[in-house]
């Protein structure tokens, strides 16, 4: 009986999750598809976003997370690498690390775009610019990213390490070769929960990437993410709603390729590695 009420909670739980997720799917669906057009993907804003298009707005989203996961991955990778296989000898700073990392994973986004804002912006003089917000939601990614790596990593069998020192394969062979394809599933989850997390945040991108809805030049000018669009034509912008709700299905689209792009591109490179080893 009691199996029967547990199975029966986990299904209506997993039920309602996925009524919700549906709901806010479909009203999505239905107030944004009919303001959905080619012209409104290639065209320039007008009128503050209430007509026109989002093209330049969509090029600034694209920067800016190409910024933030081309900074983000080998630095994340390296860090959960250190945690997982060469942490041994210093197991407090690893502690530490690690504390530290799980802190920095429940950061409110406000507090990295004020940090983004003073580091970024101001010290290093990147002033209002794709660069600034694509380094500050790197910031953003890299708790999740290496905290998912590294539980990966240290849940690769450790006979895969007896295995490589038993054919003569070094450390560095043999986590380049065996242990970051083993732990590939870990890593690509790390990097999709980073992309998503990142591709949506508002915050943190107001106070680095700026508010400028024109078409960017160059990775050192404002550029506004679709996730400030979104928050401006819903609280700023009267009669915004139904550009509001198109540029929130086109984010969407937009996390969804990132992710498939993060997944193909891992399970391309890792292929490599596995058969070169």
């Amino acid at each position: 009986m009691s199996d029967r009420i547990f199975s029966f909670v986990i299904w209506m739980s997993a039920a309602f999750v996925g009524a919700v997720f549906l709901w806010i799917l479909g009203d999505i669906l239905l107030k944004g598809i009919p303001h959905l057009s080619l012209s409104f993907l290639l065209e320039q804003p007008e009128d503050a976003g209430r007509s026109g298009g989002i093209f330049p707005v969509i090029v600034s989203t694209a920067l800016i997370l190409m910024v933030a996961v081309a900074v983000s991955v080998p630095f994340g990778l390296g860090v959960a690498v250190w945690l997982a296989e060469f942490s041994q000898t210093g197991r407090k700073a690893a502690s530490s690390t690690r504390l530290t990392l799980d802190v920095l994973a429940g950061v409110p986004s406000i507090v990295y775009g004020l940090f983004g804002n003073a580091f970024f912006s101001i010290f290093l003089g990147l002033g209002f610019s794709i660069f600034s917000g694509g380094l500050t939601l790197a910031c953003m990614i890299l708790p999740v990213f290496i905290r998912t790596a590294e539980a990966g990593l240290s849940a690769v069998n450790h006979s895969w390490r007896e295995g490589a020192s038993a054919l003569g394969m070094n450390k560095t062979s043999a986590i380049w070769h065996i242990l970051l394809p083993s732990a590939a599933p870990a890593i690509v989850a790390g990097l999709i929960l980073g992309i998503g997390r990142a591709t949506a945040e508002t915050a943190a991108l107001i106070f680095t990437s700026g508010y400028v809805d024109r078409m960017p030049g160059s990775l050192m000018d404002s550029g506004r993410a679709l996730a400030v669009h979104i928050y401006d034509l819903s609280m700023n912008v009267t009669g915004g709603d139904s550009a509001a709700y198109a540029s929130a299905l086109t984010l969407i689209a937009v996390i969804i390729t990132f992710n498939m792009m993060a997944q193909a591109m891992t399970d391309q490179w890792l292929g490599k590695k596995v058969q070169r080893a």
